[in-house]
């Protein structure tokens, strides 16, 4: 019984070997998959890391690029403002847009690595005319310190280019309040220096005005139209602020954004840029007709004074219009920079207004606007 049944015990063992090595075959490849999902996962944030760090850079260098470009285009303003002092026309040097350009076309070849660079590096822009179009600002009047009133000669205007563009001309009511508003909640609300928030509120109708300026403290809204105790008292810095004012839709914002700006203090509208939708609604007697015939006018010829916009306008028959100082002007102080720069996969587009100093031509940046 003992040789029978020795022998079948190492049978047994031999028999549970190969499951024995089968399940730790398995268990090495799950540790080795694991350790594999393990490391690429850690490989994959290595890389994703990188990636980003040379995201940054790259738009990191795009900005200072840009940065360069706005410095030259200063200078052009600077520049052309020596040559002609007291005018801004559409045939300067400033209105030349730039096509898509390498960086190298402008800086030469160094010799560096920056060649690369600069060959990788592509520039546009385009400089416009911020007094070419309605300044929203303009629609609040500032006739005597510590005093916020609405013009009604700003008034009237924007009411005839919204009802010429096909909108509501009560909206103008409602965005003069706006505006005002926001100026008065607003540490800079005056033109004037050295006027207190406290004055604005003893102030009557009775006080001096400014420069013979038309203002009203009432815009003719209707009684149920309370949206000077309602609307939010914010700074109107843009046109995208007119979303905020009830009756405003996207669409009528779309449509009025070519034609309005908002800059930081009240601005005349400048005759020699002005499109033709523009001087129709500032020129009370020109129609749209007029006007563009006033523009095809001008495509031969800028004005250098108000003189010469009288003869224009009386060529484009309209008469009897009184060419006030604080409504037409030929020369202009603020000015839009839209700027794109593309280096390598980085793009930046800079939308920056430049304010232009009449007396010294010195060049100021406003504000900047990127979209990465």
């Amino acid at each position: 019984m003992r040789s029978s049944g020795s022998p079948r015990t190492p049978r047994r063992k031999q028999r549970c070997k190969p499951r024995e090595r089968g399940a730790a075959i398995i268990t090495a490849l799950l540790v080795m998959a694991l350790s594999a999902i393990l490391v690429s996962g850690i490989l994959w944030r290595e890389q994703v890391q990188v990636r980003r760090i040379e995201n940054q850079r790259l738009i990191g260098q795009a900005q200072w690029v840009a940065r360069g470009a706005l410095d030259l285009t200063r200078l052009v303003l600077h520049a052309e403002a020596d040559t002609l002092p007291s005018v801004t026309y559409l045939g300067g040097l400033w209105s030349t847009p730039v096509a898509r350009t390498r960086l190298s076309h402008f800086i030469g070849e160094t010799g560096g690595d920056e060649d690369a660079m600069a060959g990788s590096t592509w520039l546009t822009g385009t400089v416009e005319d911020a007094q070419s179009r309605f300044n929203l600002r303009s629609l609040v009047a500032n006739p005597s310190p510590g005093v916020l009133e609405v013009n009604v000669t700003q008034l009237q205007a924007f009411q005839r280019l919204l009802q010429l563009l096909g909108l509501d001309g009560k909206l103008a009511s409602k965005t003069a309040l706006y505006v005002r508003a926001g100026l008065s909640h607003s540490a800079t609300r005056f033109e004037n220096a050295g006027t207190t928030s406290a004055s604005s509120t003893s102030a009557t109708s009775s006080q001096p005005q400014e420069d013979g300026a038309n203002v009203t403290d009432n815009p003719g809204l209707d009684d149920d139209d309370d949206a000077d105790s309602k609307v939010a008292s914010l700074l109107m810095t843009d046109t995208d602020a007119l979303l905020d004012i009830p009756g405003f839709t996207p669409a009528a914002v779309a449509r009025l954004r070519p034609f309005i700006t908002v800059l930081p203090n009240a601005t005349p509208v400048n005759m020699n840029t002005a499109s033709a939708e523009v001087l129709s609604a500032i020129v009370p007697e020109m129609t749209l007709a007029k006007a563009q015939a006033f523009v095809a006018r001008r495509q031969t010829v800028f004005f250098r004074n108000m003189s010469d916009v009288s003869l224009a306008l009386a060529a484009a028959d309209v008469e009897g219009v009184t060419l006030d100082s604080s409504l037409y002007d030929v020369n202009t102080s603020y000015f839009l920079v839209h700027g794109g720069v593309q280096h390598d996969r980085a793009e930046v587009d800079r939308t920056t207004l430049v304010w232009r100093d009449p007396l010294t031509h010195a060049t100021r940046v406003v504000r900047v606007q990127d979209q990465l």
